[in-house]
């Protein structure tokens, strides 16, 4: 087999680690270095930042990495493709040219741009009944913009919204010449992109069993080495901080996704065949991966502006916390008089140790948001209102925070519109523009993936799937092969769990570290299992994935977020917590499957002994 491109990535999202660029250009070999820096999230605060400055709404943060690295990257042959160009690729590639040349760095910039659809809103029927016009319109485009930059020999290629795993997807399919329906080989590479698009997620950040990674070291980020058929091995440099294990890997392939069948705009990567294997200390070998053709649509990321929010949170100490959050809810809510704001969410936050040796142990914290149109109503007014409490209220009466006037929130919703509308143009460096042709529905079918049939994919995400309040197609079962005496431990003794966010749907992927432990795991957590182990969930739609090979199962929860990030009053708004919440849960395993306190599947060596 021919030598693998070597892809590494330097940002998992904008305001990651600073130096990680520098890292991967010095760590170890590489021919492609990426970055990820865009969100849901951060498209509505580029859109913000680009309502005062039209000449913004990029990452700067990524000026100032290539200011300091960008002549090392040309020194080393390494290519940067990066995501950076948020709302302005264009602006961007400029400002790259006149850094370029202010360092004496002689390098080929191109970009890629079409996402941005937000001028024909209108046309394309983007506008929403209840916010009007979007802040922002972004379809997320795929590899080939990135593929054509490359093929023609530049050196760094900045994109607007594209897929997180195009920015390694579209590189393989440049190097190896990949045409548009080598379905298989383009799954792959975004299965190896979705591993890599989140920085040191995948060796041992936000990881369940944390406590067995060696972290003295800063974590250092992945790297893909990608082969022609499109199968890879995921490691990092050799001597940096973290771990690469067939479980850090799962718990990043986990991580924001739906049904098995993941539908993107190049092609549809069915999760249900991807096959892990060690390859080797901090090596994991992906293979297997089967994609068919990606759906007749494209998804839109749209940010509307929704209107204004702001919370306080109160302090409670002592006895009668209860007592004491019922006093400060009812005070607060008669001093909003008729004219509450539109939407108001308490939570109450951690309990109280018995006998408190600390005055830590002895407190909770009951947090009020509020949501509305009108800034006064939930500004000072709000805040205000709080503060006046603080001698009429509970004993021992203290907030977090002092009184604020809050500010704007954004309204996060998908859209789809026909492949054909999207204009995806590749801008090589001398300036000439390459259209980028819509993606088809023709070419090689695989057969049918292991738990459901590809051409479902052409749906968008979560249409086409079983819809839960148990696991339709894949029932209870009686348990195979472990039976007898029960232990009650808390979840997380035989799985791990990985959450985020997807708009306003928050996702659950959870795995059994071994075999036996799947077997029981499958049958028992069921979407029923999960609303009894995750009350909050029941009020809501929930689907469930079943993901064999990696001994995982997956669950969608819709509408838990809310509208969105930014508009969601939960405690943890983005859903990062979840899986950790559930994994604390206590639950009856069979003694039988427990296995040892502790690394269960692998133990990660430290690899300079220090403890």
């Amino acid at each position: 087999m021919s030598r693998p491109l070597r892809i590494g990535n330097a940002s998992g999202f904008y305001g990651d680690r600073f130096s990680a660029v520098r890292e991967m250009l010095e760590g170890g070999p590489l021919d492609v270095l990426t970055g990820d820096y865009l969100a849901e999230l951060t498209m509505l605060i580029l859109g913000r930042s680009r309502m005062k400055d039209p000449g913004g709404g990029y990452a700067s943060t990524f000026l100032r990495q290539m200011e300091e690295s960008l002549g090392l990257a040309a020194e080393r042959g390494v290519k940067i493709v990066t995501n950076a160009g948020g709302l302005n690729p264009r602006g961007l590639a400029e400002r790259l040219r006149e850094l370029a040349g202010r360092v004496g760095v002689d390098v080929r910039i191109a970009h890629v741009e079409g996402d941005d659809l937000l001028p024909r809103a209108g046309e394309l029927g983007l506008a929403d009944p209840r916010y009007g016009d979007p802040l922002t319109a972004n379809a997320y485009l795929g590899a080939w913009g990135i593929a054509e930059c490359l093929r023609v020999g530049a050196d760094v290629v900045v994109t607007g919204r594209v897929t997180d795993a195009s920015l390694v997807a579209g590189p393989a399919a440049a190097h190896f010449g990949w045409a548009r329906d080598d379905w298989d080989a383009l799954a792959g590479a975004t299965v190896a992109g979705h591993v890599l698009e989140c920085g040191a997620q995948a060796t041992g950040g936000n990881y369940a069993f944390f406590e067995e990674i060696y972290n003295v070291k800063p974590l250092g980020f992945p790297l893909a080495e990608v082969y022609p058929d499109g199968s890879s091995v995921i490691t990092k440099h050799p001597g940096t901080g973290g771990a690469v294990t067939v479980e850090t890997v799962t718990a990043q392939l986990l991580y924001e996704i739906g049904a098995p069948a993941y539908p993107g705009p190049d092609v549809t990567s069915h999760f249900d065949t991807v096959e892990l294997a060690p390859d080797g200390p901090d090596r994991v070998r992906i293979s297997g991966v089967r994609g068919s053709p990606p759906p007749a649509t494209t998804k839109v990321c749209l940010n509307h502006l929704g209107g204004h929010r702001n919370e306080m949170t109160f302090v409670l100490t002592g006895l009668g916390i209860e007592a004491k959050a019922a006093l400060a809810r009812a005070q607060l809510e008669a001093a909003f008089g008729d004219a509450p704001p539109a939407r108001v969410e308490w939570t109450l936050i951690g309990g109280t140790a018995p006998d408190p040796a600390t005055q830590g142990e002895a407190t909770s914290l009951l947090r009020c948001a509020v949501l509305d149109p009108d800034p006064e109503k939930v500004g000072r007014r709000f805040s205000g209102a709080v503060v006046e409490l603080a001698l009429a209220g509970y004993p021992g009466f203290t907030m977090t925070s002092p009184p604020g006037k809050g500010g704007p929130y954004g309204v996060y919703k998908p859209a789809f519109v026909p492949n054909g509308e999207v204009e995806h143009v590749a801008v090589l460096p001398d300036g000439a523009r390459v259209a980028i042709p819509a993606a088809g529905t023709h070419g090689k079918q695989p057969p049918p993936a292991q738990g459901g049939d590809p051409t479902s994919s052409v749906q968008p995400p979560g249409q086409g799937a079983e819809v839960e309040p148990r696991s339709v197609d894949n029932p209870a079962r009686p348990l195979a092969g472990e039976t007898g005496k029960t232990v009650r431990v808390p979840l997380g003794r035989v799985a791990g769990a990985r959450s985020g966010d997807k708009g306003g749907d928050a996702n659950i992927g959870v795995w059994a570290r071994t075999d036996a432990q799947w077997r029981w795991l499958e049958p028992f957590l069921t979407a029923e299992r999960l609303n009894e182990l995750l009350p909050e969930t029941r009020e809501h739609t929930v689907r469930r994935y079943v993901l064999p090979n990696l001994r995982a199962v997956n669950f969608v929860v819709e509408g838990l977020l809310q509208e969105g990030v930014s508009a969601s009053t939960r405690f943890d708004p983005q859903g990062k917590a979840l899986g950790e919440w559930l994994r604390s849960r206590l639950a009856d395993v069979p003694e039988s499957v427990l296995g040892p306190k502790g690394p269960a599947a692998e133990t990660i060596q430290n690899p300079e002994g220090v403890r």
